[in-house]
């Protein structure tokens, strides 16, 4: 399998950017926000610092703790159950026992990103996704650190994200799975073009060809059969199934009823 070309050291660079602004918005939470359920189902914000403190430190060879997480509703498949037990685990832990935690391992994840190859991130390996290369797997790290934040403020309600750089890798990586969500799970019929424009943070026109084979195609060519402008931060609640994702915050161009087929349907992540 061929792995995917990715900028390897503006993946690191937007990665460890985006653990900054996370460190400022939970440093700046009070005990009662940390405690606060969030908008993800089942966690509460400190929970969400406590699963990138998981996945990070999994990443650094730390051992999963062994803890039976079966049964829970909002635990669906075997990686949601992978970062229950690291939030099982970390539970007891207070907000400044959380952010110490935070502090080391990404301190040391930053250091171990920093010490690696060109090669070595190039090399393939296991990711969400599935066989990619490293620096894959890190792209996906930055949109998943990057959603999380948007969760938080939007919990919260706090203003939305400012971190451009982080969000652009994260559509980089959204980008990546577009052909597929809307060929497979919106169903956008074959011979259908669709172009996504985003706007605010990100301002960028995706456009997805849906053939034999769907696949990113460069902007600029004929005009697509449908089109849909969005909010970068609404985008992310889509494709993230988040509770306060909106269909109606979605402009649609050209076929009305595809756009709102695919304004419904873009949820995918896990």
């Amino acid at each position: 399998m061929a792995v995917s070309d990715v900028d390897s050291a503006a993946v690191i660079e937007a990665l460890t950017e985006e653990w900054a602004a996370l460190r400022e918005l939970f440093g700046s939470l009070t005990a009662e926000q940390m405690a606060a359920a969030s908008v993800l189902p089942g966690w509460s914000n400190a929970d969400i610092l406590a699963h990138i403190i998981g996945t990070e430190s999994l990443l650094a060879g730390r051992k999963v703790p062994e803890h039976d997480v079966s049964g829970r509703a909002h635990v669906k498949n075997p990686i949601g159950e992978l970062n229950e037990k690291w939030l099982e685990e970390l539970r007891p832990a207070s907000p400044a026992e959380l952010l110490a935690l935070f502090d080391e391992i990404t301190a040391e994840r930053t250091a171990a990103l920093g010490a690696m190859s060109p090669a070595e991130l190039a090399a393939e390996t296991m990711t969400p996704a599935g066989p990619d290369s490293y620096a894959r797997f890190m792209r996906i790290r930055d949109f998943d650190c990057w959603i999380h934040e948007l969760d938080v403020r939007d919990g919260l309600g706090l203003t939305p994200p400012l971190t451009a750089r982080p969000a652009a890798v994260a559509v980089d990586e959204a980008a990546a799975s577009l052909p597929y969500v809307l060929a497979k799970r919106v169903g956008v019929p074959k011979g259908n073009t669709v172009a996504i424009a985003l706007t605010g943070l990100v301002d960028r026109v995706l456009v997805i060809e849906v053939a034999d084979r769907a696949r990113l195609v460069p902007p600029g060519g004929a005009a697509p059969d449908v089109a849909l402008d969005v909010d970068t931060c609404d985008f992310f609640r889509l494709i993230g199934g988040r509770r306060d994702a909106d269909p109606a915050t979605v402009r649609i161009i050209g076929d009305k009823a595809l756009g709102e087929q695919i304004a419904s349907n873009l949820a995918y992540t896990i």
